[in-house]
């Protein structure tokens, strides 16, 4: 397979799992969290890492808005929930498993 192609492939592979997100705001991040060990958040930054790395300014608010599809402070208030008991135990788990 030519680079040009797997580069291509990545990106809209990259582009399904942002709009999957998007439409998905019933997930948490804390689940996601939980479960993949990434969540939006993740994301994110690691979308406004790879243009530093290429000498491209993404700014924290902007790679966020990007992901998430609006602002991070009105995704916050339109679906993020407080996490549970339940959810905040399996974080902390988790968290020390692999942190």
């Amino acid at each position: 397979m030519a680079d040009t192609t797997q580069t291509e492939l990545e990106a809209a592979a990259f582009r399904r799992l942002v709009a999957h997100l998007q439409e998905r705001t019933d997930v948490q991040n804390i689940d996601l969290m939980n479960l993949a060990g990434f969540c939006r958040n993740c994301l994110s930054r690691w979308y406004a890492e790879e243009a530093e790395a290429r000498g491209v300014d993404v700014s924290k608010d902007a790679a966020r808005e990007h992901v998430y599809g609006m602002p991070y402070a009105e995704w916050k208030s339109k679906y993020q929930a407080e996490a549970s008991a339940e959810q905040k135990a399996a974080f902390s788990e988790a968290s020390k498993q692999h942190g």
